[in-house]
C-alpha cells in the first residue's frame, strides 16, 4: 500500500468541506489542512504494525443483537393524531411541497 508523504492542501480541505456542506472560513480551512495531515500521517503509521497471525476482528466487546417478538399495540386514532397538525385534508398530514416541478 502507497504511504501518504505530502500534507492536504488546503483546496483538498475546502473541497471535502464542500461535499460535508460545510461552510469553513481560511482560517479554519488553514487549521483544519494541519490537523488533517496529522491524522492521515499517525494513520499511515499504522501501516508499520505487524500484524501477522492476528485474526480479523469486526466485534471485541462480545455485544449481541437483541431481538424481541413483535407485539401488536393499540395505537392512537387518526383523529386524535391529526388533532394538533397545522393542515390536513381527508385523513392525511399536508405539507409544502419540497421538490419544484
Amino acid at each position: 500500500m502507497a504511504k501518504f508523504h505530502k500534507a492536504l492542501t488546503t483546496h483538498e480541505v475546502s473541497h471535502v468541506a464542500h461535499l460535508a456542506r460545510l461552510g469553513l472560513s481560511k482560517e479554519d480551512l488553514e487549521k483544519f489542512q494541519k490537523q488533517l495531515s496529522q491524522i492521515i500521517e499517525f494513520v499511515d503509521e499504522l501501516e508499520n504494525v505487524d500484524t501477522k497471525g492476528i485474526e480479523p476482528t469486526s466485534q471485541v466487546t462480545g455485544l449481541e443483537n437483541v431481538f424481541r417478538e413483535d407485539e401488536i399495540k393499540p395505537s392512537l386514532s387518526q383523529e386524535v393524531v391529526l388533532s394538533n397538525a397545522p393542515r390536513k385534508h381527508n385523513g392525511y398530514f399536508v405539507v409544502d411541497a419540497i421538490f419544484n416541478q
